[in-house]
């Protein structure tokens, strides 16, 4: 980020410490969501050309491969990366398919692309990026995702939106049930389609909405350390992921902001095995959880598992 601002006058503290304050969740920071969205507030200025974009596309694939990732989807919210310099919002989404293609080839690593839109910006908006997301499913485009402060912006201007999205061959992944109550999940699985919840850890607070995310076969996109961060719960070993498999639930171990919240998906399997006791059996079984709930083929998807349970030895 610094080299970015070198090149293209961003105004950013002098010191990698402290612009990382701005950008990254500190320990010393109110664990709040209302502190978590600020860091992007300061992000969404970086994107000041094309070649920024490719570069931090590349990179986020790059540390997904060093990871030992085998296949991610990585979310991007095209308004966010246009606004800064007023890029057209195709020239975009062209940017990100085309770097994480190059990316893709030269780190080993399988990407699929969720397009993600804010529940504070406008269903128009939303409309535009629906549409050219359609348009790129060839080029790896395999998803579409509600996200955003859903303690104050409501999901239903959005509802007739996802559902054309959905029938236009895109997958549906909505963030609900992490700042809002569990009726958010109901929802998104009933009104937005969704196939899979990002976070959804408060589905144990309606055992209605547990019956209803099993009899769906919801998947639930679980991120310990983010919901820590902002907020959602107190700490990590009161984190209700191990309860939520418990449940009959189909839960996995995600990541949600690598970098705003400074870990890897490592350490997260770290997290859910030390702090939350979670058994590593549980653990092999969320892989092949994420691996099935992935948004590939049906042919490449049955690939990846076979794959998995080879190096698992499962």
């Amino acid at each position: 980020m610094l080299d970015i601002a070198r090149l293209h006058g961003v105004t950013v503290p002098a010191s990698m410490f402290n612009l990382s304050g701005l950008v990254q969740v500190q320990d010393k920071d109110p664990m709040t969501f209302s502190n978590f969205l600020d860091k992007f507030k300061t992000l969404r200025l970086f994107y000041k050309s094309p070649d920024v974009i490719h570069r931090v596309t590349q990179e986020a694939v790059e540390d997904a491969a060093k990871d030992n990732i085998r296949y991610m989807e990585l979310r991007f919210t095209p308004v966010a990366l246009s606004r800064a310099e007023g890029f057209p919002l195709n020239e975009v989404m062209d940017w990100v398919i085309l770097s994480a293609k190059v990316a893709a080839e030269k780190y080993n690593v399988k990407v699929g692309l969720i397009a993600s839109v804010n529940r504070h910006e406008s269903p128009e908006l939303a409309e535009q990026v629906a549409w050219l997301a359609a348009d790129q499913i060839k080029n790896g485009m395999v998803g579409i995702d509600l996200a955003g402060n859903e303690a104050e912006f409501p999901s239903e201007p959005f509802y007739a939106l996802f559902k054309e999205a959905k029938q236009a061959g895109l997958h549906v992944t909505i963030h609900a049930g992490e700042w809002g109550p569990a009726e958010n999940i109901r929802e998104a699985i009933e009104k937005l389609g969704a196939e899979r919840i990002g976070h959804g850890v408060r589905v144990m607070e309606d055992e209605s909405i547990v019956a209803l995310a099993k009899e769906r076969r919801t998947t639930f996109e679980v991120c310990v350390t983010s919901n820590y961060q902002s907020g959602v719960v107190s700490s990590l070993p009161e984190h209700p992921l191990t309860r939520m498999a418990a449940a009959g639930l189909i839960v996995t171990v995600n990541t949600d902001d690598p970098s705003v919240s400074r870990i890897t998906l490592s350490h997260e399997y770290q997290h859910v095995c030390e702090d939350l006791r979670m058994t590593f059996d549980a653990l092999q079984q969320s892989v092949l959880n994420a691996a099935q709930a992935s948004f590939l083929s049906n042919e490449a998807k049955a690939r990846l598992i076979i794959d998995l349970k080879e190096e698992l030895k499962m």
